[in-house]
């Protein structure tokens, strides 16, 4: 009997890294890559299309977070599973994308056979997270419990309240950039992890929501 294939969507905006993944996965007979997507608008027509069974996806797009396309996916096709590949190690980012429906989380530079292995168990129902994240998922859990009364900004990182602070003041992304010596796509993927964080859709919530925190002013 003919051994399932998994096929497989990459959802990544760095065509070389798709092309490296895209090699290491069709290298195995029982995984196929059916189709690529580079920004987050392309995942639903690129959903229909290719009918993949797991979605690669990282989470710093250039036009929305790969999060909250992850909850838009949860919402919409809840039997796809989502595996984050990601370079966002940290825990914030970790925990938004369990609660949006993540199947599984790897940081960007494991191994072959971690990808292999992981793109293998998400597609057949379970979870699977790389072991830099593995002994934390249970403590960040615990506190994310004891905090859920808590106001929705502790779960920003520093960084991303800094931003939150000068938009909140009136600042362009490009202002923002400049304050910060960042890059503008650097400001609008904190933005767009921001907008997830707190749930919000739009600027001026954010910056209602800042200026109800105390952030925003002198």
């Amino acid at each position: 009997m003919d051994q399932p294939v998994v096929r497989v969507l990459i959802v990544d905006d760095h065509p070389l890294f798709r092309e490296g993944l895209r090699g290491a996965l069709d290298s195995t007979p029982d995984i196929r890559v059916v189709g690529e997507a580079g920004t987050a608008a392309e995942v639903p027509d690129a959903v229909e299309r290719h009918r993949p069974d797991v979605v690669l996806m990282d989470i710093a797009l250039p036009d929305r977070s790969g999060i909250e396309v992850t909850r838009s996916l949860a919402e919409q096709a809840p039997d796809l599973p989502v595996l984050m590949l990601t370079m966002s190690a940290d825990d914030d980012s970790l925990l938004t994308a369990l609660r949006a429906g993540a199947r599984g989380y790897l940081v960007k530079g494991a191994g072959r056979d971690e990808v292999l292995n992981a793109v293998r168990t998400v597609a057949t129902g379970g979870a699977v997270f790389g072991p830099e994240v593995t002994g934390r998922i249970a403590a960040l859990l615990d506190g994310a419990r004891r905090s859920a009364v808590a106001p929705p900004l502790p779960v920003l990182t520093s960084r991303e309240r800094e931003v939150l602070d000068l938009v909140a003041r009136g600042l362009s992304n490009h202002r923002i950039a400049q304050e910060l010596v960042l890059s503008e796509k650097t400001v609008r993927n904190h933005l767009g992890h921001i907008f997830d964080k707190l749930q919000v859709n739009s600027r001026a919530e954010a910056v209602a929501r800042a200026r109800d925190a105390g952030l925003g002013t002198d």
